[in-house]
C-alpha cells in the first residue's frame, strides 16, 4: 500500500502543476443581440453651471445634457418620473399638465390620459415645440443675459415656460424679472431657469400650434 502511494503521488504533482501552468481555459467570445445592443452613446456630463449633488436631497437619474437629460430631470421634478398621478391641483402624470394645456394640443379625455404614458410624452414633445415657437424672438435675444442673478438658456426658458406658461415667461424676460410668476407651491420663473439651466434643447423645432393627430 505504501509503495502504491509512492507511486501515485508524484503522478498527483505533475497533473496540480500542469493545471497551474495551463491557466484558466480561454473563455467563448458571447454575441450581444442587436435588438440589445446600444449604439448612440450621450455624454455624462452635468449642465453647466450646475450644483454638486447633495446627499441630503433626491435627485433623478443623471442622463446627460441633451433632451432626453433635461426631459427627464424635468418630470422628475414634477412628478418623480410616475405617469400615473394626479397632484393637489388636478395636474396629471409624469410632467403634470393641467387640462387647460391639453385641451390645447388637442387631448381632451384627462383619464385616458393618464393611463397612456406614450401620449404623455408625445403631449411633453409637442409642447416643448409650441413653447419653443411661441418664444421663438425672446430666446435668442435674451439667452447669455443674466436676470435676477441667473444666466437665461435656452434650456431655463423652455422649462420656465412648462411652469408657468409661455406668456408669463415673455413677461418675465421682456421685465428684466419683476414679473415673476410663482405656482401654487411657491415655484417661481427664476428658480426653474436657474434648475434647467444648460442642457442642449436646440434639437427641438419650433411648430406653430401643434395638435395630437
Amino acid at each position: 500500500m505504501e509503495k502504491r502511494i509512492r507511486f501515485i503521488s508524484p503522478l498527483i504533482m505533475v497533473f496540480v502543476l500542469a493545471i497551474l501552468v495551463s491557466g484558466t481555459p480561454e473563455r467563448i467570445p458571447v454575441k450581444v443581440p442587436e435588438s440589445l445592443m446600444i449604439k448612440d452613446s450621450l455624454p455624462v456630463l452635468y449642465p453647466s453651471g450646475s450644483h454638486s449633488l447633495n446627499a441630503s436631497q433626491a435627485n433623478p437619474p443623471f442622463l446627460g445634457t441633451r433632451v432626453i437629460g433635461f426631459r427627464e430631470a424635468l418630470a422628475f421634478k414634477e412628478s418623480r418620473g410616475d405617469y400615473f398621478i394626479t397632484n393637489s391641483l388636478g395636474y396629471l402624470g409624469k410632467y403634470q399638465f393641467g387640462i387647460g394645456t391639453l385641451e390645447l394640443m388637442g387631448v381632451h379625455n384627462a383619464s385616458s390620459f393618464l393611463k397612456n404614458p406614450e401620449l404623455q410624452e408625445r403631449v411633453f414633445e409637442i409642447n416643448l415645440a409650441r413653447n419653443k415657437w411661441i418664444l421663438r424672438r425672446e430666446i435668442p435675444r435674451f439667452v447669455g443675459k443674466k436676470i435676477n442673478g441667473v444666466e437665461v438658456t435656452e434650456s431655463g426658458i423652455l422649462a420656465a415656460a412648462h411652469l408657468a406658461g409661455a406668456g408669463n415667461v415673455k413677461k418675465y424676460l421682456r421685465s428684466n424679472g419683476a414679473s415673476n410668476v410663482a405656482d401654487a407651491y411657491g415655484t417661481d420663473i427664476t428658480k426653474y431657469l436657474k434648475r434647467f439651466k444648460g442642457y442642449d434643447t436646440s434639437s427641438i423645432s419650433p411648430r406653430k400650434n401643434p395638435k395630437i393627430l
